[in-house]
């Protein structure tokens, strides 16, 4: 593992587009290899992309593993980087919905786009943030990951493991929760909403913090180009939360939904996000 690190620490030094054009080539090679988890982005596609030709899905996944494997090669940024070259290399858009909101508590809504880390990291640079991680099995691994993203000391992080009375707590003292709310956790304190028309488990964290921590939620996703990341921070969702948890949940999908078709090949898909499945339904991953 820390022949890997220091592998990422080589790369660190690589202008953004020869990283673009290495993990094009990977990306291309792992796209073109059997495995599970082409098999998982198949069956996402078909489900979200139905009137699609298999060729043109087929297309948008292997930009997809180009864009996951570049993602990967550019954590030597998120690790090493200094703060004025992920200054340059991140730049935000709509910072003024973010600084309009001074002294309110405030949810960064951040789906699981590549560059989520590094989107992440550059709004810290702006504003003092907490989000919550999962517990790596590695002790060192799991130090190193802390550290790394905690290295400009403008943050806090906790693990899932402690719940969310922390993160609540550092909402309403003030920081901006950084808040991931599109994965399959399974039926527990999830409803069923639609995402690209599909049913999906979609847990009611989002509309719970907010109402428990007075919060306003503030969409927003990184946007990979040529030279480096757009982050986008959308204005407020307005009339959010309310008393409706599956209405919540359907706004947010529709939100993220809309977020993911402007960049379809940037989106997470090779997660199993319909594996959850109402009463009655079939497991779509299933051989």
């Amino acid at each position: 593992m820390k022949l890997l690190v220091g592998l990422v620490w080589l790369l660190s030094w690589l202008p953004f587009r020869a990283i673009s054009a290495l993990g094009w080539a990977v990306g291309s090679l792992i796209a073109a290899l059997p495995s599970s988890r082409r098999r998982i982005g198949e069956v996402n596609l078909r489900l979200v992309l139905p009137d699609w030709t298999p060729a043109a899905r087929r297309r948008l996944l292997r930009q997809h593993f180009v864009a996951m494997v570049q993602m990967l090669l550019e954590y030597g940024y998120c690790w090493f980087a200094s703060r004025e070259r992920i200054q340059r290399l991140v730049r935000i858009e709509g910072l003024e919905h973010l600084r309009a909101l001074e002294g309110r508590n405030v949810i960064l809504m951040m789906p699981h786009f590549t560059g989520l880390d590094l989107a992440g990291q550059r709004i810290s640079l702006e504003t003092p943030l907490v989000s919550m991680y999962s517990v790596q099995k590695d002790p060192w691994l799991d130090e190193f990951f802390r550290t790394k993203r905690l290295r400009f000391g403008n943050g806090i992080i906790f693990s899932r493991q402690q719940g969310t009375r922390p993160t609540l707590r550092a909402l309403k003292e003030g920081r901006r929760l950084y808040y991931l709310p599109d994965q399959d956790f399974g039926h527990r304190d999830s409803v069923f909403a639609p995402f690209f028309g599909v049913p999906a488990a979609t847990i009611g964290g989002l509309s719970r913090m907010a109402a428990v921590g007075n919060a306003v939620v503030l969409p927003c996703y990184p946007r990979r180009e040529t030279d480096g990341y757009t982050v986008v921070i959308e204005p407020p969702l307005d009339n959010f939360p309310t008393d409706d948890v599956v209405a919540d949940a359907t706004r947010m999908n529709a939100v993220i939904e809309a977020q993911a078709r402007r960049q379809l090949h940037q989106y997470f898909w090779l997660h199993k996000r319909f594996k959850s499945r109402p009463p009655g339904e079939a497991d779509f991953y299933a051989k």
